[in-house]
């Protein structure tokens, strides 16, 4: 996969095969990949510093072809599923098992660690969209694949189960919470699907997409909502919980949200702030005082316009992060192999690599009720 500028993709089948760089990596041979989110807010032109000839892709599985000489934990053959979280494992945030704050990974920025596959303020790594991978520190985050496990459950378990799992984990749900969840996307899925594991009484999805609305509520046995249906979701939220509004809200959007004139305009058309911030406003003003907003929709740098009164007189407490997969892992691996998560479900759409272009066209512009799209290499068989 080759970015060439907003809304542009392209196969490039000349880049040559990634080689060990330091003794610590590995290159592994990837057998499937996904787009994600995240990737249509490079696509869309919103992540600063996304570089033409970057290769996208954060969200993959492979067979471990070669290691460097330092690597003790993976063996050539292995099939290993790989965080999208670039960590070192010694600093002193991988060691809080903060895994997407590592300070070693990142030479580019000291908010983030270092990513697989996304604009250079994350490192600059190319990433997964691809037949072959260069995995830097391949002892820490990189995990052999569970005998049993289905490759499509293991793909979405680098990325899309943890992050809405973790959304679900930093709202602090408690038993017989009301969670509300902005955004019908994949990670909104997997949050409402995730609340449930936390004692959530009821899971609410607020979003404008049909085909997205009726799948949440079949996958994640929740309510959903379109917001273009509603004058105010603000005050729809409010009705919905007596007045007093939601204990939990998720913001899963993040930069590319809709519903705000304003916001579009001045994050979305002329870049005036780091993206729209919609959902936050939304998710600010529906939760209750004393409440909890989590979010792990991704904002990029510097700012974005959000109601701080609200959330300093409400008592709110925001919790946001990039999902610390590693730490997650074993309770997900558990969690799938038990049955009561069923990662691959959300797959709509399986292509090969050499149609990644129409896959982003597919996926960004909602056609064919895609939800979460698969991409097959050539070599995944191989």
């Amino acid at each position: 996969m080759n970015y060439r500028g907003p809304f542009r993709i392209r196969v490039d089948r000349d880049k040559p095969v990634p080689q060990i760089e330091h003794p610590f990596d590995a290159i592994v041979r990837v057998t499937r990949s996904l787009i994600c989110g995240s990737d249509l807010h490079l696509y869309h032109g919103l992540v600063p510093d996304t570089r033409v000839g970057m290769t996208f892709g954060h969200e993959f599985t492979g067979v471990v072809e070669e290691v460097g000489s330092g690597v003790q934990k993976l063996k050539v053959g292995d099939r290993v599923l790989v965080p999208f979280n670039i960590a070192c494992g010694t600093c002193p945030f991988c060691k809080q098992e903060l895994y997407g704050n590592c300070h070693e990974s990142n030479p580019e920025a000291t908010a983030v660690g270092g990513f697989f596959g996304y604009a250079h303020i994350a490192g600059g790594y190319d990433g997964g969209q691809a037949e072959y991978v260069r995995v830097p520190f391949a002892d820490v985050s990189p995990t052999v694949i569970p005998e049993g496990m289905d490759i499509e459950d293991a793909v979405l378990l680098t990325d899309v189960v943890p992050t809405g799992y973790q959304a679900a984990e930093m709202g602090g749900i408690r038993k017989g919470d009301t969670v509300v969840v902005f955004g019908a996307g994949p990670v909104g899925i997997m949050a409402a699907r995730c609340a449930w594991l936390f004692g959530a009484g009821r899971v609410i999805v607020i979003d404008h997409i049909d085909y997205r609305l009726e799948f949440v509520k079949k996958y994640a046995y929740c309510e959903a909502y379109n917001f273009k249906e509603m004058n105010d979701p603000v005050v729809f939220l409010k009705k919905q919980t007596d007045w007093f509004g939601a204990d939990v809200c998720i913001d899963a959007v993040g930069c590319d949200a809709s519903g705000s004139a304003m916001q579009t305009i001045t994050g979305k058309k002329l870049l005036l702030q780091a993206g729209s911030a919609t959902a936050l406003h939304w998710a600010i003003n529906s939760v209750k005082k004393g409440g909890i907003v989590s979010v792990v929709g991704v904002y990029g740098p510097p700012f974005n316009m959000v109601p701080m009164g609200s959330l300093m007189n409400k008592g709110i407490s925001l919790r946001a992060n990039q999902a610390s997969v590693k730490r997650l892992l074993p309770k997900l691996i558990d969690h799938v192999m038990a049955g009561r998560l069923n990662p691959k479900g959300i797959i709509t759409h399986r292509l090969p690599l050499e149609e990644v272009s129409d896959a982003y066209h597919i996926f960004s512009a909602k056609r064919d009720n895609c939800i979460k799209p698969l991409l097959i290499p050539p070599r995944a068989l191989a």
